[in-house]
């Protein structure tokens, strides 16, 4: 049973948002890059999990504090006795291991990937220990990329390679617990101290006027040209959209990047840009969000930041 699904990180979508509308450094689209893989890799392994029963108990994207120390987990799976934690990489092409060490063929050094397992395994550990809760804890590092390979890889290690995904899975859905209130109440507790993610941390530096304006494509994220009275069309990828639905995703977009902006009717119809008019805009607002009033100005607010939904 699926009890925290994955979502896309706010950090990927503001990246991807600044990707269009300035120039990115090598390091930061490097960034943006890894994070793309990351997330391709993690909904595969989210593919294989949709294998087990609903006996068993899953959670994804966990973002903890132990020791006065955050991490993060991608996957756990929980029975009554034993909790699976899973690092998931979406590594492709050939790698090998040298005393310890990581490198691509290339001979380039990179992250030991079973010293990011240990860590979060130690970290969750403690964190047990804290809210006073006992499972065992068998943790893998799970490669999900078919086109990787790893050379003098010990055989003794927690790593799961794509061809023995689905033993693993078939293997372990033998078992078929039976939850108990322990479960129960530990998914609980552990949803209650989950950490928010701060997509800020890790952006670029950007002022609004730096940044280009207009109406950017769902899914190629290119800018949109208008094509008639109710559509645009993304050149890049041919996608056509309803005006509505682009200028909502245009303001979801601005709120993120920018959260202590007021929304006006002005300000989207300059962050758009493509419109003769602020009519279309102000017919949006007005339909989909309350319109405020604090003396001589006038500004909208999501009904959602208002408890209405």
């Amino acid at each position: 049973m699926l009890i925290k699904p994955r979502y896309e990180p706010i950090e990927l979508k503001l990246l991807r948002f600044l990707n269009m509308r300035m120039n990115l450094s090598p390091k930061e689209a490097g960034y943006l890059l890894n994070l793309e893989k990351g997330l391709e890799g993690e909904s595969v392994f989210d593919k294989w999990l949709e294998g087990l029963s609903n006996s068993w108990l899953i959670m994804n994207d966990l973002l903890l504090e132990a020791n006065n120390s955050t991490f993060q987990i991608d996957s756990i799976v929980i029975s009554p006795d034993t909790i699976y934690l899973f690092e998931i990489k979406n590594y492709e092409g050939d790698f090998y291991i040298k005393d310890d060490k990581w490198f691509t063929i290339s001979g380039k050094e990179i992250k030991n990937p079973l010293l990011q397992l240990k860590r979060a395994e130690s970290l969750f550990r403690r964190l047990l220990q804290d809210l006073r809760f006992s499972f065992s804890i068998e943790g893998y590092v799970v490669f999900v990329n078919p086109n990787f390979f790893v050379y003098q890889a010990p055989l003794n290690l927690p790593f799961i390679f794509p061809n023995q995904i689905q033993r693993f899975i078939k293997n372990i859905n033998l078992r078929s617990p039976k939850q108990t209130t322990k479960t129960t109440r530990f998914v609980e507790i552990l949803s209650s101290v989950l950490l928010k993610e701060n997509p800020y941390n890790n952006l670029p530096q950007y002022t609004y006027e730096q940044l280009q304006k207009g109406i950017t494509c769902s899914r190629c994220y290119a800018f949109v040209t208008r094509i008639n009275r109710d559509n645009l069309l993304c050149k890049k990828c041919r996608k056509t959209e309803k005006i509505e639905s682009a200028v909502l995703q245009s303001i979801e977009e601005y709120q993120l990047l920018f959260p202590d902006k007021m929304i006006t009717t002005n300000s989207i119809y300059e962050w758009c840009s493509i419109f003769e008019s602020k009519k279309t805009i102000r017919r949006i607002l007005r339909k989909h969000f309350l319109l405020m009033k604090h003396g001589q100005s006038a500004y909208f607010e999501s009904p959602q930041d208002k408890g209405d939904i």
